[in-house]
């Protein structure tokens, strides 16, 4: 198959990484302020428009009080809104707080307390906050009226690029979420080596179905193309039918998606000549299954390059580059100015194709975990580098291979979900003694959630009625789709409990 990627070189605009995460969209707006920036349900937004209502929404978070170095909650799906108050916070010298609309009052106060978040940006579907902060409702279709009447802040604070620009909410498998802090000088760079690996240029199109909360999203769609002053058609809610219309239709030459995503396509992709734009698609944020990739490649006629990253990566760390660069089952190799290590038990590099842990130093590694120094420092060593928790293999000619996880993280849909968080929600009820939750496979989503859990004794509790329990505490996402009773679980001489020997029934049973 011939691969439809642009030979052709291209060199990002200067200044990435080396000052304020919003000054791109104003240089972009200044050489185009015609061009299309965003389009979204059939309505198109101009760079100079766009470019203008970011500047009124900086002037209402001054309003508001917000100056530099607050935080601001900004929990908007995909729709033309986020990039007018993402970029917003940051011309402020403001960090953004990015949160999944989906997330449940009790999850959207915790992040907003750690983080001391002074406002909360909200799109007005998702659920109310308990307490915090004050709030912005964004109404539907967007922030039009919400801006009219605004003056137009136009100037861009000067920062730092050392400077926190961005914190997102992650966690491991212990603990609750932790706050990774991502510079300016972080996001900046890994935007430029994404144009640079990618050749995305002012003529691509990037359809925008990523979630715009998450770094995958923010960087390699949102900051790369607004850099280049491409256009990105963005879809508010992932729908097969209605991306692939849209790949069609907006002539989309870059997706970026995640595996589950591309399976979705390929089920609708009828029709290749609909996929025809596509010059590259990249695949992210959980392991791609080969199988998968050749169905996508086959029903569509595009290739696809794998990559690999974290949150608190920026989160771009290694690319496969179109040509010689990829390879199939491999996710690349790193990215300029990024190093990536494999190391055994003791911290030792291993030889080339043996597996060991994944250990990442550059400049795209956070700055730390927010106001948690002790964490910070179990995660990156003295000298820079940072403990994935992922295994994996590098071999003789430097490509990177991702076999599996150390941590109990569970990938659903390319999503994480932390099975320790939704262990504390099970135990908050009241007739759950004890919890395990666990992933399994699971064709369509590469992994599910699975609980095994220990009652108190008498209880009659129903699987239906804890999943329900547990599904009005989380995000939709997260909660067990499996839960059986067991009499006791494994566990070590230290009372650990041991998920490995817990075995996940093919059935559900009862409780």
């Amino acid at each position: 198959m011939a691969p439809r990627w642009s030979k052709a070189k291209v060199v990002p605009p200067p200044g990435l990484g080396g000052g304020n995460l919003a000054a791109p969209l104003v240089a972009a707006s200044t050489a185009w302020p015609k061009r299309l920036m965003v389009t979204h349900e059939g309505r198109g937004t101009t760079y100079g428009e766009g470019e203008e209502r970011s500047a009124k929404a900086a002037a209402l978070l001054r309003r508001h009080g917000v100056v530099a170095g607050d935080r601001v909650g900004l929990r908007l799906p995909n729709v033309p809104a986020f990039l007018d108050f993402y970029f917003a916070i940051l011309r402020l010298g403001a960090v953004v707080v990015p949160m999944n609309p989906l997330l449940k009052a009790g999850e959207v106060d915790y992040a907003l307390e750690d983080s001391g978040a002074e406002l909360l940006v909200s799109w007005h579907e998702a659920e109310a906050p308990g307490s915090g902060p004050d709030l912005v409702v964004v109404p539907d279709p967007g922030a039009e009226d919400l801006l009219a009447g605004e003056e137009v802040l136009s100037e861009v604070a000067e920062v730092d690029p050392g400077e926190t620009a961005v914190i997102l909410y992650t966690s491991g498998t212990t603990g609750r979420p932790k706050g990774a802090e991502l510079t300016h000088r972080n996001l900046g760079l890994n935007t430029r080596e994404t144009i640079a690996a990618l050749s995305i240029s002012a003529d691509d199109v990037l359809l925008g179905i990523l979630p715009l909360y998450h770094s995958f999203g923010q960087t390699c769609v949102l900051n790369a193309g607004i850099a280049m002053g491409a256009r990105i058609a963005l879809l508010t809610r992932f729908e097969e039918r209605e991306a692939a219309r849209l790949i069609k239709a907006e002539s989309v030459s870059v997706l970026m998606a995640v595996p589950t995503m591309f399976a979705a396509l390929t089920s609708v992709a009828d029709d290749p000549s609909s996929f025809a734009s596509l010059r590259v698609c990249v695949s992210g944020g959980a392991p791609l299954p080969r199988e998968q990739a050749d169905e996508f490649e086959r029903a569509t006629g595009a290739t696809i390059l794998e990559s690999y990253g974290l949150s608190e990566t920026s989160p771009a760390t290694a690319l496969s580059r179109p040509g010689a660069g990829h390879r199939p089952g491999s996710v690349g190799k790193p990215i300029p100015g990024v190093e990536v290590r494999i190391l055994d038990d003791g911290g030792d590099e291993v030889p080339a194709g043996a597996i060991g842990q994944i250990a990442i130093r550059g400049h795209n590694v956070m700055k730390g975990y927010w106001r948690r120094q002790e964490a910070t420092e179990l995660a990156i060593t003295e000298d820079g580098w940072f403990l994935t928790g992922d295994l994996g293999r590098i071999d003789e000619e430097g490509f990177l291979y991702v076999v599996g996880r150390l941590k109990e993280m569970i990938i659903r849909g390319g999503l994480n979900v932390y099975p320790r968080e939704v262990e504390e929600v099970l135990h908050d009820h009241p007739d759950v003694l004890e919890a395990a939750v666990l992933g399994f496979p699971d064709g369509r989503l590469g992994e599910e959630v699975a609980a095994a859990v220990v009652l108190r004794e008498g209880s009659a509790l129903l699987p239906e009625e804890l999943r329900d329990w547990v599904k009005a505490r989380v995000a939709p996402y997260k909660y067990p789709r499996l839960i059986w009773s067991v009499a006791e679980l494994p566990k070590g001489p230290t009372g650990k409990i041991l998920k490995r020997e817990i075995s996940v029934p093919t059935k559900q049973g009862e409780l």
